[in-house]
């Protein structure tokens, strides 16, 4: 008896010896396992560098999570004024590390040791040929085209018609001069002519790379200016361009809202004048319709206009909006495994090829996609406004971007903003542009 209560014993030992062993290989080997990879929730999370669309982003992880009940995204905000550069880099020290990483475009290379292969992603071959120029680093696309934006100045229509007595036509504006008019009718209304928005973003990485832009047609042209003054061989003080543009600037200062206090508006201020019709124009990008739009009640008309850079009208740059891809996002792979990087792939694809994900990027965030395949266009104004002058290809390609160092914007936009603020003058500004160029590593 005691024989066959032993022998009883010993087999329902195996037994659970087998069931533990199946278990404990389930659980180590779970992240590739099948049956565990459908059932287990995957957590995954986004840096969002576009603080702008925090909350459509957040809606779109949790729509997402609905079709995709494993999977939960975690949108983390890069805090305001830090660039996302710095932001990322400093969850990789602290082993933190986002799963997607959204960078601006002159950072993608500088995490190529970190960043996935996407080269074999179906969105590559429908991605806008020239939106991948960043993205592709040592022969491999590491990086999604999030975005593309332009900037500009954005104009109110309803102020702009009543100060011209008419229908107001965008294409009359292609000079200084032209532009300076338009001011004094908006201000013959009773209404301000301008608000410049001095955060260093906008200075640094938006409106002084104009000079950058418009040197030449040719990116190749552009890609060497900057070579040339990184080598110290460009003399800003003697550059047509440059001087064309701050000579715009130095206009738009004498009719800016703030000149009294320039530095002291904050984002939120551009919007409600804009919205408002408090002020005629606003240099901004597309990225600010939900904002305007929580100001802008009945009217709904906005457009862009480029910022002249001299007074003759064919001049490259009078015509041409600033365009390009202006986020991408990285996959990391050093700090999160295998079915978090699967995840990641499916939520870049459900934003490309799913109808919700599309209405997401497209329709609730004001996104201008990068891909050819999307055919939802943007339903606002400023976006629409961009579309019109990629159709008539009147646009400075951005492409230089790829080669702007992280910290570009906001040393440069501190330099911006004294010469703002009237703290340094003309040759002090070009003392800081060009030693700031010579001291990149």
């Amino acid at each position: 008896m005691k024989r066959k209560i032993l022998s009883i014993m010993l087999t329902f030992a195996l037994v659970f010896s087998l069931m533990a062993g199946c278990d404990t290989k389930g659980s180590n080997n779970g992240e590739s396992n099948s049956t565990v990879t459908a059932t287990k929730t995957v957590k995954i999370t986004l840096l969002n560098s576009k603080g702008e669309i925090q909350a459509q982003l957040e809606e779109a992880a949790k729509v997402f999570t609905k079709e995709n009940p494993n999977i939960t995204v975690e949108v983390i905000p890069a805090a305001a004024g830090q660039s996302p550069f710095e932001k990322v880099t400093a969850m990789y020290a602290s082993g933190n590390a986002p799963t997607m990483a959204m960078l601006d475009p002159g950072d993608i290379a500088k995490f190529k040791d970190k960043f996935l292969d996407l080269s074999g992603e179906k969105w590559v071959e429908d991605a806008i040929d020239w939106t991948l120029s960043v993205a592709r680093v040592d022969g491999k696309v590491i990086a999604f085209p999030f975005a593309v934006e332009g900037y500009g100045l954005i104009y109110n229509k309803a102020v702009l018609d009543k100060a011209y007595g008419g229908n107001f036509d965008p294409s009359s504006i292609r000079t200084r001069d032209a532009l300076e008019e338009a001011f004094k009718k908006v201000e013959a209304i009773g209404v301000k002519a301008l608000e410049i928005s001095p955060m260093d973003w906008s200075l640094g990485a938006h409106f002084l790379t104009i000079a950058y832009a418009a040197q030449s047609k040719d990116p190749a042209q552009v890609a060497q200016f900057l070579s040339d003054l990184k080598a110290g061989k460009v003399d800003l003080a003697n550059n047509k361009v440059f001087n064309g543009l701050m000579d715009t600037f130095d206009m738009m200062k004498k009719y800016n809202i703030d000149k009294n206090d320039p530095l002291s508006p904050t984002y939120d201020r551009g919007p409600e004048l804009i919205g408002k019709g408090e002020v005629g124009f606003w240099f901004m990008g597309n990225w600010a319709w939900p904002q305007i739009k929580e100001f802008d009640t009945a009217n709904e008309q906005y457009g862009f206009i480029p910022v002249p850079i001299s007074n003759n009208p064919g001049d490259y740059g009078n015509s041409q909006i600033a365009v390009g891809p202006s986020k991408f996002i990285g996959i990391d792979k050093t700090q999160n495994n295998a079915v978090q990087q699967d995840a990641a792939k499916k939520f870049l694809n459900w934003l490309v090829y799913s109808q919700t994900g599309q209405d997401a990027l497209v329709n609730k965030a004001n996104v201008i996609p990068a891909f050819k395949n999307i055919t939802l266009e943007p339903q606002d104004p400023l976006a629409k406004s961009i579309g019109q002058y990629m159709k008539e290809s009147n646009t400075l390609k951005l492409e230089f971007n790829t080669i702007l160092p992280p910290d570009h914007w906001s040393k440069l936009g501190a330099s911006m903003q004294k010469y703002l603020a009237g703290k340094i003058d003309r040759k002090g500004l070009i003392d800081e542009i060009e030693n700031y160029w010579k001291n990149v590593q």
